[in-house]
């Protein structure tokens, strides 16, 4: 292995194991995340609202994800009520329900926000008025006079207003400095009611625990008429249910997530660089000439025509004397050999005896022996020293 990846890999594993530490040794958090969903049992869910519903509703209650577009489409009018929490509608959806209203049912959104169609029939809107980190929920009926609840955790401090005050005023909050905000609203709509409430944190788990919670929100119900009630939920998880969005929210998932890219990233850091390809062995090219020259005269050998040999040897020579020492070879006489002497410097007798032996190989007629081959080759090569 790569010494660098082997370093790579111990800082890796060093590091997994200080945040391991850390995250054991780190005390559990509280999520704070205002998810309204319920099937989250956080401190901002409705888990416990919904395990509690049907029970609040006298069993009159159903649930349903459709949107309520699809939902009412295609159906009979009956009378019921129509409850939304922290979710977004669409323009069709809203159409369907004022419809719904509009013919007797009645609809209670609990909600920081108001669908833009809603808030445009009613001619309302929705703000945040009040910022104070502590604020007091009160019905202003005498008779939920005592049923208080205080938010003590991240209150939204929204509510509603309308100059032509075409509300009827059900609940409001204060907070230390007395300062008042509409948060619960009752508006007839044809031959039903909407009811707006700008604050859903009183369905939280955080606050449904704390003592006396429940009163206010039984009495925020007993508003609606004793009949069948229809939770609409479709795009009620604001946040995503990916798995990435679950393993962002549980911190040891989400310190694990992170050091996973941060390891992909040096990896990816440190292999970026190009790396030097294995050269491979290239034999040199061999000379083949000699094994050619070598395999020619294996071939001569074995047929045992020296006379041939001894042709094209001669042949050679005379063709390297006319190039190299530039001596006519038309004529082997006695003029031949003394200008093959000057050349060479050799012997006149060395150069007359290999005269002999080339005009031998020439003649066609001549008998040669291998030991005449073998003189002839030694000859013509020391006179080429």
């Amino acid at each position: 292995m790569n010494k660098n990846l082997k370093i790579y890999g111990i800082l890796f594993a060093l590091i997994l194991v200080i945040l391991v530490l850390f995250q054991l040794s780190k005390p559990d958090e509280t999520d704070w995340q205002k998810n309204f969903d319920r099937k989250e049992k956080s401190a901002f869910g409705l888990y416990i609202f919904d395990q509690e519903a049907d029970s609040l509703f006298k069993n009159k209650l159903s649930r349903t994800e459709d949107s309520p577009y699809n939902y009412y489409s295609g159906k009979k009018y009956k009378p019921q009520n129509i409850l939304v929490i922290a979710t977004e509608i669409d323009e069709e959806s809203s159409k369907k329900i004022l419809q719904q209203v509009e013919k007797g049912a009645d609809f209670m959104l609990i909600s920081e926000k108001l669908p833009a169609l809603i808030s445009d029939s009613l001619g309302i809107v929705t703000d945040r008025f009040n910022f104070n980190p502590r604020q007091i929920l009160y019905l202003e009926n005498e008779n939920f006079a005592a049923d208080t609840l205080l938010l003590n955790k991240y209150p939204g401090g929204f509510g509603f207003y309308d100059e032509q005050e075409d509300f009827e005023i059900l609940g409001s909050s204060y907070d230390i400095q007395n300062e008042e905000n509409y948060n619960f609203v009752r508006i007839n709509y044809g031959k039903g009611h909407i009811y707006l409430h700008s604050e859903p944190l009183f369905l939280t788990n955080y606050y449904l625990l704390t003592e006396g919670s429940e009163k206010y929100l039984q009495d925020v119900f007993s508003y609606l008429p004793d009949r069948e009630t229809v939770w609409l939920m479709s795009n009620s998880e604001i946040s995503s249910h990916s798995p990435l969005r679950f393993i962002l929210s549980k911190p040891a998932l989400r310190y694990a997530w992170y050091l996973f890219l941060g390891g992909l990233l040096l990896f990816v850091i440190f292999n970026v660089k190009r790396k030097q390809r294995v050269v491979p062995i290239m034999e040199p090219l061999r000379n083949k000439s000699v094994e050619f020259v070598k395999s020619i005269g294996n071939l001569y050998l074995q047929e045992g025509d020296f006379h041939d040999m001894m042709s094209k040897k001669a042949q050679y020579f005379l063709n390297k004397v006319r190039i190299d020492l530039m001596i006519d070879t038309g004529s082997l006489d006695e003029n031949f050999a003394q200008k093959l002497q000057l050349k060479t410097g050799q012997p006149i007798e060395k150069i007359n005896e290999a005269i002999d032996l080339i005009k031998r190989g020439q003649n066609p007629y001549s008998s040669v022996m291998k030991e005449d081959l073998i003189r002839m080759n030694r000859l013509l090569d020391e006179l080429f020293r």
